[in-house]
Order: structure tokens, then C-alpha cells, then sequence
């Protein structure tokens, strides 16, 4: 009896909307199915940071699709790419700048696949449309100034010839009686678009705004009217992609703009941690209006040989101080030990010291208390937090990373300690799939404001990994140790927080920005 084939997966296509710019405008959804992708087809203005959310494996193909761009996949071509990869069983996410179903062309690529017997869903994103004037404090409807609001493309189908399919005579009699035009697309017709409505009527002296590259760090504003604003704009060198509003309720910008109030608007600032560990650190920085630029130097992975970490969890118990210098160590450390059967029980022993609160509080998370935390979070300052009469004569287990500065475990020796354990419980790496030409780009175009570094190592990897002169660069960094580093590679080190803690260098940025704006 002759096996059946193995029925293959049925693939299926996204049209997700990526949002206006800011990579953290995505939706919940949006982010999820990217996650799950075998391919992403991407469009120019699809912030590069989004990218990043795919799986390393997946097949990243760029579509273009901005006016000018050199490398353009034809509509065409490109609804055959996502009926084939669909066909082969796989994940197809179709990652359009704003909403897939605005101005996008999702329409024509889901009349593709519903014609082919695709199956697809369509994931909404937030429309430029919207998010531009948000960013740019120009509510689109009010209940005192504008009742409608219309979206408008400054870019019709050229193959229709000279006449217009938009009901211009009818949009501004409305837009007279209190509603609000946005126009996308507009930038390379503007002059003739805003003569179009004020030839179908609307006032000269109406408020009109450009917005250009929306909710990001180089977003640009121009207040003007809608007879100045195509002069203005063009003075100012506004351009793709741009939206522009016309209405009364633009006028309130003066009044309500918020964003350029944020304390590190305008601010492209580079993350260098480790994925898992950067999180936090890059909300907290776009919270304060920053662009951030995840660009990791390190990843962590087990260590080259768990011998000896092995060899000290066996005898765990005979151990007076465990000391963790961070919170990986703490982590990599317990998994360890419940690998081999072990719980923190066995730790009762042993007091507890951590090398910063971060360290303090991952021990805090598994319930064990800790004994000596050190008001300096440097590995030395361990030595008084304990004090020296419970050094002497007392065994010493220090879980941390392969590769680490020997200044503890030969302090402790000077102090009397009777035995030290260095216990490699993980290294780090360099990691994989970084985009190290986008980085090189952007500090080559001068667009990177500040790069922070949370250890040596991250300064290290990262001048490795970009191989070109740092000098001039600024740079924030956490500690004297790592400061240092910074400075032998040529960065100008600007900000250094007083305590060495995330939370504490975010502060130092802010503070170093508002006293630069100040001066």
C-alpha cells in the first residue's frame, strides 16, 4: 500500500498595517503576527525597528513603494510573491506603512488573494492620517470648531487622465461649514492641490499644516495658511512623507502642540543592551519623546563548560557567601540549580550579596533575601557592604559571566577569604542578524544623537561590530569602568548617572538634554 504524502500547511496573508512611523505604534496584534512570520514583504516607510519583531529565520523581502525610490516590486509582481509563498504553506505578513486599507493598496492585494483562494486577514494599523496631526496637536474633529473630517490623496492614479475623482467643490462647502481636510501624498502637488480648494472656495486665510515623517524624531512642523503653506513648506524644505491639514481646527496647534514639548523630542538616542534586558530601558526613553535605535552588542548564551558551576552547586551548602554580580547571574545560576534537581532551599546556608539593586531585586523575585547590597554598584564596593570580619576565613561562590574583571575574587583573597569560587554561569556574545549597515548609515548622516552603554563589553562589541571611528560620537555610560572604555574608543562620554542603575542614567539623559536646551 503505497503512503500518503504528507498534507501540506495552508499558508495564509497578512495585510498588516506597520503604523505612522514610530515603531511603537503598532498594534498588539500587529506586533503578534509578525512574531509568527516565515516571510515579511515590507514597505520603505516601515520603521526598520519593526523588522526587528520578525523571527531570525524569517524571509525579509523590501517592496519599496515610496515615491522615488529606485527599487519598487510592481503590484503585479507583488501580489504573485504573496499568492506563492501563501501556496507553499507558509506565514505571509505584508507589512504596509499606516493602514493596509488607507491610501496603502491593500485593497487591490486582498482583491488578489480572495481572487486566487488565499486565505487572509487584514490587521488595521494607525493611518499617518490620523497620528500626523496627533503628533503635531491638531485634534481632527471638535465639538465646538469641526464636525467631519475627510481624508484626501494628493496622488491620484495618473492612468485617469487630468480630470479628478475627488468631489473638491463639495469637500470644501463642507470643510466651510466647520470640517477638516487631511491630504496624503500631497508634498510633490501641494501648490496645486491647495490652489484646487481655493478655487472651490475656501478662504486664503484658512489654517493649513504639513507634517513631515509623523511621529518620529525628525518630525518637522509648518504652520501656515492655506495660501502661504506651499511657500512655507517649500522654504523649509518639507517633503515625502508629509500630511497636510486644512481646516479651523489646525489653528489650534499653536495651543496644543505636545510633542516638541517632550524633554528629548527631536532626540535619536541608541540602545546598545542585550534584547531581552532592553526593553525597559527603551520605553522609558521613548516615554520621554526620544527615537530609539535598538541596535543589541551582546546576547547571552550558556558557557563554553558548565563544570564548573556544577562542581559548586553540588557543594552549595558549604558555601558562607554566594555573591551575584548580575541579574543574569542570578537567573542562569537558579535554572541551573533546579536543572540538577536542587531548590533554593538548599541556599539557606549561604548569605546573599548583589552588586546593584537590579541583581537585588531578580533575588527578590525567587524569594531569598539578600544580605549586603553595596551603596557604589561597583564589584569592589562588595568588600565594605559586607564588612571585613565576615570575609575572613569564609568561603566565597561568585556565579557570573565567563569573561569578567578578576578585581573581586582576588580582593576577597587580600581580605582573608579561605576560598573562592569564580563559577562561569553564562557568556556573552556577539550577536546575530544586527543591522549593521543601517547603523553605519545613520551615524554616517549624523543622525545619531547619543549612544548609551551599560557595561565594557556592550562598548566593545559595538565598535567591533560597526568598524569605523567613533571619535566625536557622544555617548551616555553607566559607571567609571565603562566610561572609560567608551573614552580608549574615541567616544566623547557626556553622561554619567551618580548611581549606576537604568533608571538613574535615564534620569542623566533627561537632565543633560534639558541643559543643553537651556544654554
Amino acid at each position: 500500500m503505497t503512503a500518503r504524502a504528507p498534507k501540506q500547511k495552508r499558508g495564509r496573508v497578512f495585510l498588516v498595517g506597520a503604523g505612522p512611523g514610530a515603531s511603537d505604534l503598532i498594534t498588539i496584534r500587529g506586533a503578534d503576527v509578525l512574531s509568527r512570520a516565515d516571510v515579511v514583504i515590507y514597505d520603505n516607510l516601515v520603521s526598520p525597528e519593526l523588522i526587528r519583531l520578525a523571527p531570525p529565520k524569517a524571509e525579509l523581502i523590501y517592496a519599496g513603494k515610496r515615491g522615488g525610490s529606485q527599487k519598487t516590486i510592481e503590484q503585479s509582481e507583488l501580489n504573485a510573491m504573496l499568492i506563492a509563498h501563501a501556496r507553499k504553506g507558509r506565514v505571509v505578513v505584508r507589512l504596509k506603512g499606516g493602514d493596509p486599507f488607507i491610501f496603502g493598496r491593500g485593497g487591490e492585494e486582498a482583491e488578489a488573494l480572495a481572487r486566487a483562494r488565499v486565505e487572509f486577514e487584514v490587521v488595521p494599523g494607525v493611518t499617518s492620517a490620523i497620528a500626523g496631526p496627533a503628533f503635531a496637536g491638531i485634534p481632527l474633529t471638535h465639538r465646538e470648531h469641526g464636525s467631519f473630517v475627510a481624508f484626501v490623496t494628493g496622488h491620484e492614479d495618473e492612468s485617469k487622465g487630468a480630470s479628478s475623482t475627488v468631489p473638491w467643490d463639495e469637500l470644501v462647502a463642507a470643510a466651510r461649514r466647520a470640517g477638516t481636510i487631511v491630504i496624503l501624498m500631497a508634498t510633490a502637488r501641494m501648490r496645486a492641490t491647495l490652489e484646487r480648494i481655493r478655487a472651490a472656495g475656501l478662504p486664503a486665510k484658512t489654517p493649513a499644516v504639513a507634517v513631515q515623517w509623523a511621529t518620529t524624531a525628525v518630525q518637522r512642523t509648518v504652520s501656515a495658511t492655506l495660501a502661504t503653506l506651499a511657500e512655507e513648506s517649500a522654504r523649509e524644505g518639507i517633503g515625502a512623507p508629509a500630511v497636510i491639514v486644512v481646516g479651523e481646527l489646525a489653528g489650534l496647534r499653536e495651543n496644543l502642540k505636545w510633542v516638541e514639548r517632550t524633554p528629548l523630542f527631536g532626540r535619536t538616542i541608541v540602545v546598545t543592551r542585550a534584547r531581552t534586558a532592553a526593553s525597559e530601558f527603551a520605553t522609558a526613553l521613548r516615554r520621554l519623546g526620544a527615537e530609539v535605535v535598538e541596535f543589541p552588542t551582546i546576547e547571552t548564551a550558556p558557557p563554553r563548560s558548565y563544570a564548573a558551576l556544577d562542581r559548586a552547586i553540588a557543594r552549595v551548602n558549604t558555601f558562607d557567601w554566594i555573591i551575584f554580580t548580575s541579574a543574569m547571574g542570578v537567573e542562569s545560576f537558579i535554572e541551573r540549580l533546579k536543572s540538577h534537581g536542587h531548590d533554593i532551599r538548599e541556599l539557606g546556608h549561604a548569605s546573599l550579596a548583589a552588586i546593584g539593586p537590579a541583581t537585588a531585586s531578580r533575588l527578590a523575585d525567587h524569594a531569598l533575601k539578600v544580605t549586603a547590597v553595596p551603596d557604589e554598584y561597583r564589584a569592589e564596593q562588595i568588600i565594605p557592604a559586607i564588612g571585613i570580619k565576615r570575609i575572613s576565613g569564609k568561603r566565597f561562590l561568585i556565579p557570573r559571566a565567563e569573561v569578567a574583571r578578576e578585581a573581586l575574587p582576588q580582593i576577597l583573597r587580600d581580605k582573608g577569604a579561605k576560598e573562592v569560587v569564580v563559577a562561569p554561569a553564562y557568556r556573552t556574545v556577539k550577536p546575530k542578524g544586527v543591522q549593521i549597515e543601517r547603523m553605519r548609515e545613520l551615524l554616517a548622516s549624523g543622525a545619531i544623537d547619543l549612544v548609551t552603554f551599560t557595561s565594557s563589553s556592550t562598548v566593545t562589541n559595538f565598535c567591533e561590530l560597526i568598524d569605523v571611528p567613533a571619535k566625536g560620537l557622544k555617548a551616555a555610560a553607566i559607571g567609571p569602568i565603562t566610561a572609560a572604555t567608551a573614552q580608549q574608543n574615541g567616544f566623547e562620554v557626556v553622561v554619567r548617572p551618580r548611581r549606576y542603575t537604568i533608571e538613574a542614567l535615564t534620569e542623566a539623559i533627561h537632565e543633560f538634554y534639558a541643559a543643553e536646551e537651556q544654554n
